[in-house]
């Protein structure tokens, strides 16, 4: 079973190492492709920072930590009700109760 445990992340550690490789290469093949520097072609995700404030861009629209906690105080004034995670806070409820429960049947 270790034996197989090793190949597997091996085999996935290979996999994503090749995944990354690849986008490499493309790009290098794009800009051997146009025969130039283009300024107008970008970067997929570009990070800079300056100082204290770190600016991100993707696929050229800029996004900063301010959009971000606008955008979360927008979710937090819609309240917006998620079944799911409703769902999965009952369940995880039931099974702590559950297992207290058990755990105090079996120590007494």
């Amino acid at each position: 079973m270790k034996m197989f445990m090793l190949k597997f992340f091996c085999i996935v550690a290979l996999m994503f190492i090749s995944v990354l490789v690849g986008m490499q290469l493309a790009n290098d093949g794009i800009h051997k492709m146009k025969g130039y520097d283009d300024p107008n072609f970008q970067n997929a995700i570009a990070l800079s920072e300056n100082g204290e404030h770190v600016k991100a861009t993707f696929l050229g629209n800029e996004i900063s930590s301010h959009d971000i906690d606008e955008k979360k105080k927008k979710l937090e004034e819609i309240s917006a009700f998620n079944l799911f995670s409703s769902m999965g806070k009952k369940i995880s409820e039931g099974v702590s109760t559950a297992s207290k429960k058990l755990i105090s049947l079996i120590t007494e």
